[in-house]
C-alpha cells in the first residue's frame, strides 16, 4: 500500500468522510484535519480506485484538487490507501 515505504512515525490526528456529492465540504474537513496538525492527507481507495465496492468516485479529481487547494503546499495528498 501506499505507507509502504513510510520509516518515520505515523501519528493519526483525524479521521472523516468527504462529507457526501459532490465533495463540497472537502476544504472545511481539510482546514480541519490541518488544525489539528495534519502533514499528509490520506484519501481511501474507494475514492479514486473503487475498492472494495468497484465503484470510484465520480468526483475523485474534484475531490483531490480541493483537498491540494485547501491544504497548502506544506501538506501531502495521497490519493489512495491499498
Amino acid at each position: 500500500g501506499v505507507f509502504e515505504g513510510v520509516e518515520e512515525d505515523i501519528e493519526l490526528v483525524g479521521f472523516t468522510n468527504c462529507g457526501g456529492c459532490p465533495g463540497k465540504r472537502v476544504p472545511l474537513r481539510v482546514r480541519e484535519l490541518v488544525k489539528r496538525g495534519a502533514d499528509t492527507i490520506v484519501f481511501a481507495s474507494c475514492i479514486k480506485k473503487g475498492t472494495p465496492i468497484g465503484y470510484p468516485c465520480p468526483f475523485a479529481k474534484r475531490l483531490m484538487d480541493l483537498a491540494a487547494a485547501e491544504a497548502g503546499e506544506g501538506v501531502r495528498i495521497l490519493d489512495w490507501t491499498h
